[in-house]
């Protein structure tokens, strides 16, 4: 079972939402029930509780997440560079870039 799994949803129209009220609307929600509000059949809004917000929030971010480890996946060469090659490859030394640091610190700049 997921936590998409134990969500019923039902749509309303804009003016039967109205109809019915927030005080409905937000029951509905509180007690599990995504309500879809739809505009001229076209599904434009939904009441959800916060429960199930939070619970999207956390699949969205997993999700995210997951894209991330497989597009590693896939694009990774399994070549490693040192710190200092980067910085050389950007026409840098770290003995510049430390003095360049010390210099907005000394003046305040972070």
């Amino acid at each position: 079972m997921t936590v998409l799994d134990d969500h019923y949803s039902h749509t309303l129209s804009v003016t039967e939402a109205a109809a019915a009220g927030v005080p409905s609307l937000v029951r509905d929600a509180e007690n599990g029930g995504d309500v879809i509000v739809a505009r001229r059949g076209r599904p434009v809004a939904a009441v959800v509780s916060m429960r199930r917000l939070d619970q999207l929030r956390v699949l969205e971010a997993d999700l995210r997440d997951l894209a991330l480890v497989m597009t590693r996946a896939a694009t990774d060469t399994g070549a490693r560079a040192e710190l200092d090659e980067v910085i050389s490859s950007f026409g840098f030394n770290r003995a510049e870039l430390e003095a360049e640091l010390r210099s907005d610190l000394a003046a305040g700049r972070e």
